[in-house]
């Protein structure tokens, strides 16, 4: 099978699981409450709740309800967010997004990097001291809780050694001082680098570092263990044996023949593993006071916004399907037996 009919048939085994995904999220909005509550404010008087009753079909069968709801969630009708101040959850979404997302793709960087490299040394270098602490280190990234080491890095890397800052995405005096960017993207590293204010994106980086570390070393550790029994099982396949016996250097052995075939069962889990940063990204937004997605969501909560949370909950879940698909394109490059299966 060729790539492209792969891709196809990938994108069109999508269509059932996005509807499945639709169901669930609508009937959450209905065993959740009065569905109407995404849409009614303090301000409105009877006429207007009645009109909102109407509008929606909400008195109308489950299947009638359903309809309606999927066509207003293609057309952004998503309800009113009153956890910021009455505005459309879509427009908040779009607001918020970038902040969690530019944050989910830098630890995911970090986790991808530090992990393969972990696991690729540890599993090298098995039963030496290198391999015990790495060992270690992806033990206490399962074991500790996020917000646990998100308190324990702002205590010590703010507050005693005052290395980085406590929260937010850059310094708003400092942005002030310095003209301040244009937002094309939203994403604060790519709209600064455009505006050319380099002092405003070097203090954007800095300010990514504690929650990027944070949200990313519970994923480092997982890869770190996968990427360990990956290679380990690897290196005693007969074709790395045959590599070494040729007189290959170990480092050609390791890098272009055992490394990129370990590396299949780990791309699995990042493309799970990214959908898991988004929702971990919960406890680390409203620790580093990181005005995206996940602290809007706790406000949310809190607040017992049910429009914010459903939307949330359905653009969570559109990701996790997106990486997942992503994350499948790459498993058939990586391995073509996928595809010629």
């Amino acid at each position: 099978m060729k790539m492209s009919t792969y891709i196809l048939r990938r994108l069109l085994l999508l269509i059932p699981v996005l509807i499945g995904v639709s169901i669930f999220v609508f009937a959450l909005t209905r065993i959740g409450g009065d569905p109407a509550a995404a849409y009614i404010t303090e301000k409105m008087n009877e006429q207007q709740i009645a009109q909102i009753y109407q509008k929606y079909h909400f008195n109308e069968p489950y299947y009638i309800q359903y309809w309606y709801w999927l066509g207003g969630v293609i057309q952004g009708d998503w309800g009113i967010a009153k956890s910021e101040k009455n505005l459309p959850v879509t427009e908040v979404i779009a607001k918020k997004f970038p902040a969690t997302f530019e944050l989910t793709v830098v630890s995911m960087l970090i986790a991808v990097f530090v992990g393969i490299s972990l696991g690729t040394i540890s599993a090298v270098r098995k039963d030496r001291p290198v391999d015990h602490a790495t060992r270690i280190i992806a033990l206490s990234g399962v074991c500790l809780p996020i917000f646990v080491l998100a308190l324990i890095l702002q205590y010590v890397f703010y507050y005693q050694l005052g290395w980085f800052p406590s929260g937010q995405r850059y310094d708003p005096m400092l942005a002030l001082a310095t003209g301040g960017y244009n937002d094309y993207t939203g994403f604060v590293l790519i709209d600064t680098a455009l505006s050319g204010n380099w002092e405003l994106f070097k203090d954007a980086l800095w300010h990514l570092v504690l929650p990027a570390v944070t949200l990313s070393f519970g994923t480092i550790a997982v890869l770190t263990r996968i990427m360990r029994s990956s290679m380990l099982e690897t290196l005693n396949q007969d074709y790395v044996r045959t590599a070494k016996a040729k007189g290959l250097p170990r480092k050609a052995v390791i890098n272009r023949h055992a490394r990129k075939n370990a590396l299949i069962p780990t791309t699995t889990v990042v493309g799970l593993a990214f959908g898991g940063l988004l929702t971990g990204a919960v406890l680390t937004e409203t620790i580093f006071s990181w005005p995206g997605l996940g602290q809007w969501s706790t406000r949310a909560i809190v607040m017992n916004d049910t429009a914010s949370i459903l939307g949330f909950t359905l653009i969570v879940a559109f990701i996790y399907v997106l990486a997942n698909l992503i994350v499948d394109l790459l498993y058939a490059y990586l391995d073509p037996r996928v595809r010629l299966g």
